[in-house]
């Protein structure tokens, strides 16, 4: 049985299988990525919800494993040489996560760079952006007499779209025929965007004919479909 007695939030979050990876997390877009990453790979493990209503990710024991307080953490007890790793962070958690199985980040320098750098498109630019206009939007900055802020947010939201457009254009996911980290990253948050956010007609979302067959080919996938719902909301 592993040892995970070293990571102080089994002690608030104890592990029923220490075995498994431990996913510390919330069904928002950055925590799906992970629980969509473990459902297509078919690695054990266990999640624990972080319920931001009680201030979960602000407790020392979340703390100890994510100094930043946010979702999605979590621990490998088989990391690299067979101990146990802990790491937040959900770009770095995809690519850890595809790198220990060999799935869905090409093999090939060129294409796995390729992939990695649409990663962190997502992350340096559509996840960001997308979580400003949801504030602006439906959030307590939708109350914000200035409306500049949330125009600025709806007009660069709009462009990362149309890159994402042009990205698709003649292909099935973002690297080609491949189904990689960059797609599992992009899904949650388009989907986020259009649906929770409220802002479908915001970014003109029905003009984009390759993103829109994109996310319906996505959210198609079972596992997709599972990963959208794990952990359980409180």
């Amino acid at each position: 049985m592993s040892d995970l007695s070293s990571f102080p939030i089994t002690t608030r979050w104890p592990a029923q299988h220490p075995d498994r990876i431990q996913l510390y997390s919330l069904p928002t877009p950055n925590g799906v990525k992970v629980s969509i990453m473990l459902e297509e790979t078919g690695l054990a493990y266990e999640p624990h919800t972080i319920d931001f209503g009680t201030d979960d990710q602000k407790t020392p024991e979340f703390l100890s494993l994510n100094p930043n307080g946010k979702i999605p953490a979590i621990v490998d007890p088989d990391g690299p040489g067979g101990k146990p790793l802990g790491l937040f962070e959900s770009g770095a958690i995809l690519q850890y996560l595809a790198e220990k199985t060999g799935k869905f980040l090409p093999t090939d320098p060129a294409r796995r760079w390729q992939t990695i750098q649409w990663l962190h498109f997502q992350m340096g630019g559509i996840g960001p952006m997308f979580g400003q206009l949801g504030f602006f939007h439906k959030f307590a900055g939708r109350e914000y007499e200035d409306k500049r802020p949330l125009q600025r947010y709806v007009a660069e939201s709009r462009r990362l779209l149309s890159v994402l457009e042009a990205r698709l254009d003649g292909r099935q996911w973002i690297m080609e025929d491949d189904y990689t980290i960059a797609d599992i990253a992009t899904l949650g948050w388009v989907r986020n965007l259009i649906g929770f956010y409220g802002a479908r007609e915001l970014v003109v979302f029905d003009e984009l004919k390759q993103v829109k067959a994109w996310l319906e080919r996505g959210l198609a996938r079972p596992a997709v479909q599972r990963g959208l719902e794990i952990p359980k909301r409180p």
